[in-house]
């Protein structure tokens, strides 16, 4: 499906499972219809399953927004503790939108829980409670966490999926890799089609130098080599530090939980020839999250001027992450929107997008890591193997299968859209507008 397809549905009010490969542009497309909700006073709220995908759109975790928190269950005790605070039912209240990015990490029992509390604070009888639900996600992306043997299981799983009946836009145009290679390496992943030929693709990295004067980013699958890769990185440098501290302001739990969220570090230390990497999207200044780079030097300001993997050369000044809430700031936290980028975990990388990348892809555990690391990279020539073991390239079975049923569905979608008259779809928008703008 084409983005102006999906984003037609999304306007004619349709609960939507925003799908597609890493880098088709969901979350652009979700950032241009939080822009549409808010021009026409419809009362959005913005969430993730987790504080890094929330940051990226000014929102906040599901669980946070929803006062589910992190219980795995939900009692008829905890339901009327919930409806008996103010906050919570005056946000819910309002909300007309609700958006949930990073789906494929979200359990289906917690998507079950949010549906329930909407209902509780809107109306009972209509899956959450009326309001408009677009999830977002690609489910060959990282799965739910789960504790010991418990088995993942996926939102459309739930009793919440049955009940909102989403249409599907599966995206599929690809904005983030430049090159044949990449995009058929990754398009074998997903379709369990990886041969001899895939596998040699991917293995023609294999300690294989990558032209650049900027030291690449190594990408690991465990947290613990990354913290003490970096600081010892920045230790070798003999070049005199400076730090820059975080500032914050709004609601002390908000403020948390953006910190929590921001990869951006509360002090951030840098010194001249340190690797760095950009967290924050600001096309404007010529950066994405991901965008590497190194500091060659500081501004009369002390602030940072970072000469960038493609030669560009950027004077980092402090970004602001925030949550909203009805064209309202209600927390927020400044900082210079870089951190030290000699290493990051595969977790951490998710929704980046990279220029160059050494991978360890040696100790791969679950399901997905492998295609998240591959798919951060723009191209083939970006990417160092260091390791590959035989999980790495392996995606859930369940989750092809799957993916092929959505794909169908889609193409169903985008006919019926496509084959509607420009005034039947400009009323029914019209008629959704009308019907959830804010009256006050």
């Amino acid at each position: 499906m084409k983005q102006k397809t999906a984003l037609d549905i999304l306007k004619m009010g349709h609960n939507v499972f925003l799908t597609g490969p890493a880098g088709s542009g969901k979350t652009h497309l979700l950032n241009q219809y939080i822009q549409y909700l808010k021009s026409k006073n419809i009362g959005v709220a913005v969430t993730a399953s987790t504080g890094i995908a929330a940051t990226h759109m000014n929102g906040q975790t599901v669980h946070s927004w929803s006062g589910m928190g992190i219980k795995d269950s939900f009692s008829e005790a905890d339901y009327n503790k919930l409806k008996r605070k103010y906050f919570y039912q005056r946000k819910i209240t309002k909300a007309k939108v609700l958006i949930i990015d990073e789906i494929s990490m979200l359990h289906a029992h917690q998507l079950d829980i949010v549906n329930s509390i909407c209902k509780r604070f809107k109306e009972p009888f209509l899956p959450f409670g009326g309001l408009q639900v677009i999830l977002c996600g690609d489910f060959f992306q990282l799965p739910p966490v789960t504790k010991g043997d418990q088995r993942a299981r996926f939102v459309t799983e739930s009793q919440s999926w049955q009940e909102m009946n989403p249409r599907i836009c599966y995206l599929e145009e690809q904005y983030r890799q430049e090159d044949s290679q990449m995009t058929k390496v990754l398009n074998a992943i997903r379709c369990q089609a990886v041969d001899s030929e895939i596998l040699g693709l991917v293995l023609s990295r294999e300690n294989k130098p990558i032209k650049s004067d900027i030291i690449p980013a190594r990408l690991f699958t465990h947290n613990a080599n990354v913290d003490t890769i970096n600081e010892m990185e920045l230790e070798k440098i003999n070049e005199k530090p400076i730090a820059y501290r975080m500032h914050s302001k709004g609601i002390e739990p908000l403020i948390k939980m953006l910190k929590q969220g921001c990869l951006a570090p509360e002090r951030l230390i840098l010194k001249k020839d340190a690797v760095v990497m950009f967290v924050k999207n600001n096309f404007d200044r010529g950066y994405v999250n991901g965008t590497l780079g190194k500091v060659i030097d500081f501004d009369k300001h002390k602030l940072p001027i970072i000469r960038t993997f493609k030669g560009k050369e950027i004077i980092a000044q402090p970004e602001k992450w925030s949550i909203e809430e009805d064209d309202i700031e209600i927390a927020s936290i400044s900082q210079i929107p870089l951190r030290l980028a000699w290493a990051i975990t595969v977790h951490k990388s998710q929704g980046m997008t990279l220029d160059a990348v050494e991978m360890d892809l040696s100790k791969s555990f679950e399901y997905g890591m492998g295609y998240v690391a591959l798919s951060r990279i723009r191209t083939l020539n970006g990417i160092k193997l260091l390791g590959l073991n035989e999980v790495a390239l392996e995606v859930n079975p369940d989750v092809c299968k799957l993916d092929r049923e959505l794909e169908e569905l889609s193409d169903i979608n985008a006919r019926e859209v496509d084959n509607m008259g420009f005034l039947e779809k400009r009323k029914k928008q019209k008629e959704f507008v009308k019907k959830n703008a804010n009256k006050s």
